[in-house]
């Protein structure tokens, strides 16, 4: 009885009543019968409006949100009415959707803690299947799809990700504007073809409006964003010019170790990889006795070191044209070091100059920070569960977490 009469208070709906909760101890649950009451009328699944109930069918159950431990199930006869626009078909009722066996409570309910948990968690948390949570995400993902609201974007990050077993890469395109940060799309593979899915599905109207694009530095991309967002600022990832540094940096200094040891001098650059890449401030006591050691010998890793910290000037400057100047001068220091995996790094800078400066024409408002966040958190989404065999399952996931989609309301929550 309480738990009917708390069911008449949070979870009513007009024209139905709940005559009786039945306990089963054995199975751990409970299930509720659901009848219409008496003179009210079906709702046509087609057109909404009510019909006379042209024939009752058998019991159908819909799995509801436990209850203290209990699964609870709600019983109802489901109606079918004779509708003037819709003919005979089932009634419409309030607490489901569709051929769905679950109400849309335990639905919205299972995927509010799909967010949280690991999917396999939730089922084995709350006594269902895998597949039942994988539905119900399903279900909130392609609602919240279909209502979601796409403009305005003023600027999106693009990247990829490996995901699965061999050379498998998710697109992914984030909005990375200041008041709304979201993934509007996951493609599949990395391809010229999934990108430009992406600039199909949002429209030419919602292309043109957009002011700024984050990138890396892979040539088909950059094409697909002068082709279909022409009027928008193209800035370079700052995190793979970085990363782009620190390779070539490393390169030199593992090279010169070898040689080094062949040659028989002393092993002074061994185990030094993250003395030398790592940023001053973020050195530990050891790593920084160890590099000033470093910095007293005539080397081509100190020269090539020197150089990577020198170019962190360049994100200091907020004027375009200084920045500009500072970048011209330095990646001529570089050609004349005959250092040359540096030497490499300061071709593809000079031949993305442009590119690269678009920073401080955006008055540095964009990077890829905010882009390399979100796809950390596309690892721990995929990590949580193991990874995804199937990528319908993997774009439901990442949607789910990070799409920011509406869901539906409901009078009462229940979480």
């Amino acid at each position: 009885m309480r738990l009917i009469s708390l069911l008449n208070q949070c979870y009513h709906f007009p024209g139905f009543v709940y005559v009786v909760a039945r306990l089963d101890k054995a199975s751990k649950s409970i299930e509720v019968e659901v009848r219409e009451r008496v003179g009210s009328k079906g709702k046509c699944s087609v057109c909404q409006t009510p019909a006379p109930t042209y024939y009752h069918l058998t019991v159908r159950r819909f799995e509801f949100v436990p209850f203290w431990g209990f699964v609870v199930f709600l019983l109802y006869r489901m109606r079918r009415v004779s509708c003037t626009q819709g003919g005979v078909t089932v009634e419409a009722v309030p607490w489901g959707c569709g051929k769905h066996q679950m109400t849309t409570a335990y639905v919205l309910f299972l995927a509010h803690w799909a967010k949280k948990l690991s999917w396999k968690e939730t089922a084995l948390s709350f006594r269902t299947s895998w597949d039942k949570v994988c539905q119900a995400v399903e279900v909130v993902v392609a609602w919240g799809l279909e209502h979601r609201t796409l403009g305005p974007i003023q600027a999106i990050g693009v990247d990829e990700i490996a995901y699965g077993k061999g050379h498998n890469y998710l697109t992914l395109v984030y909005q990375i504007d200041a008041h709304c940060t979201r993934l509007l799309w996951v493609g599949r593979e990395r391809t010229v073809k999934t990108f430009e899915g992406f600039f199909d599905m949002i429209g030419e109207g919602l292309s043109g409006k957009i002011e700024f694009v984050c990138s890396d530095m892979w040539k088909p991309y950059l094409r697909v964003i002068r082709e279909r967002c022409s009027n928008a600022l193209n800035i370079l990832d700052r995190f793979h010019i970085v990363a782009k540094m620190n390779d070539a940096l490393n390169d030199v200094r593992s090279a010169e170790a070898r040689k080094l040891v062949a040659d028989g001098y002393e092993p002074v650059l061994a185990k030094s990889r993250w003395c030398v890449l790592k940023r001053r401030e973020n050195l530990t006591s050891n790593q920084r006795v160890r590099l000033r050691d470093i910095l007293k010998y005539n080397l081509q890793t100190v020269r090539a070191y020197l150089l990577k910290e020198q170019f962190q000037q360049f994100w200091d400057y907020d004027s375009p044209t200084w920045a500009g100047k500072f970048l011209d001068q330095w990646i001529a220091l570089v050609m004349r070091s005959r250092i040359e995996p540096m030497k490499k790094v300061a071709k593809t800078l000079r031949s993305h100059r442009e590119l690269i400066l678009n920073y401080f024409r955006a008055k540095k408002q964009f990077s890829s920070g905010v882009v390399e966040g979100l796809n950390n958190k596309v690892k721990v989404t995929m990590r949580k569960s193991y990874g995804f065999r199937t990528f319908r399952i993997t774009e439901l996931a990442l949607y789910h977490v990070l799409g920011k989609l509406p869901e539906p309301q409901l009078a009462h929550r229940f979480y």
